[in-house]
């Protein structure tokens, strides 16, 4: 049902060209690229200009960044992706094949394959994670970064609770399948301000959660989450970082606060933002406003401010 097809740069559906080629279906709607360690990645893209990338969270995947991708593909060139263990991409078995690192080269991976030289780079929580770490290994390939709800389990003193929780929510997710954890990650004290403010699209967002890859969503907690450094054993790196980076955060995002705060004293490149009453799915919960601080940092990055 698949076939090989090479395609040109600006193609809504495609993008993948020179060395690597796309798996497509024979309606052209199946884009898929492959990484270093031969890993086929789902991608979606849309608009043409300067290149943004969008990096989902745990809890989401592609869709989730569809207020975006409709704002910014206006006068961008937006693109994003599933990551690996997501569903079309594929969900490798092995949970060594799940890292902090990986994550952060499958980024690298996506511009590889797009034959792009310099994006913007746009994440938020798990996605925000692999952001930061792609500007620590790549900054010249980052023209910005905008680290979103970033920070969870990286306090010292929350180190051990933040192991513990991983591995009993990897087990709740091995015994009682995606299907059903899902039901309650999607209910969790940071996501409540969204299913307050808009029920329907946080329905929208929980019906979405559930579908995602048993295996692949308890490989990436395994792999991904629990492995990851903590911000406060990176500050030399948050030193050195020079790229134009945005911290955003949701006020009621408690886990990521101090993290914002530290982020936001180490990197001199940095500014910081915090979305009044807003919680951790902050570009779904506030897209209005997400949009708008973003669309107004990517304009002070292109002026030279």
């Amino acid at each position: 049902p698949f076939f090989l097809k090479p395609t040109t740069p600006h193609d809504s559906l495609s993008g993948l060209v020179g060395s690597e080629m796309c798996i497509r279906d024979r309606e052209g709607a199946m884009p898929h690229l492959k990484t270093d360690d031969n890993v086929n990645l789902y991608y979606e893209e849309a608009g043409e200009g300067t290149p943004i990338i969008f990096v989902h969270e745990f809890a989401g995947d592609y869709r989730s960044w569809e207020p975006q991708m409709r704002h910014f593909s206006r006068r961008y060139r937006a693109i994003t992706y599933n990551a690996r263990g997501y569903s079309p991409s594929d969900i490798p078995s092995d949970p060594n094949d799940y890292s902090q690192k990986r994550a952060c080269d499958d980024i690298r991976a996506v511009m590889d394959a797009l034959q792009i030289e310099e994006a913007h780079i746009v994440g938020l929580s798990m996605g925000g994670f692999a952001t930061l770490h792609f500007g620590f290994d790549y900054p010249e390939k980052a023209l910005s970064l905008v680290v979103g709800g970033c920070g969870y389990g990286a306090e010292p003193n929350q180190r051990e609770k933040f192991q513990s929780e991983t591995l009993a929510t990897v087990e709740k997710i091995k015994k009682e399948t995606m299907d059903v954890a899902g039901k309650a990650y999607a209910s969790g004290p940071t996501r409540v301000q969204y299913q307050n403010k808009d029920p329907r699209g946080w329905k929208e967002f929980e019906v979405q959660l559930r579908e995602h890859s048993t295996e692949g969503s308890a490989n990436t907690m395994m792999g991904v989450q629990r492995l990851r450094p903590s911000l406060y054993d990176l500050e030399d790196k948050m030193r050195a970082l020079t790229v134009p980076t945005m911290i955003i955060n949701g006020d009621e995002d408690d886990p990521c606060l101090d993290p914002g705060l530290l982020m936001k004293r180490n990197i001199s490149s940095s500014s910081l933002v915090v979305l009044p009453r807003s919680g951790h799915t902050i570009n779904l919960e506030e897209p209005a406003m997400f949009n708008w601080f973003v669309d107004d940092f990517l304009h002070q990055v292109e002026s030279g401010n």
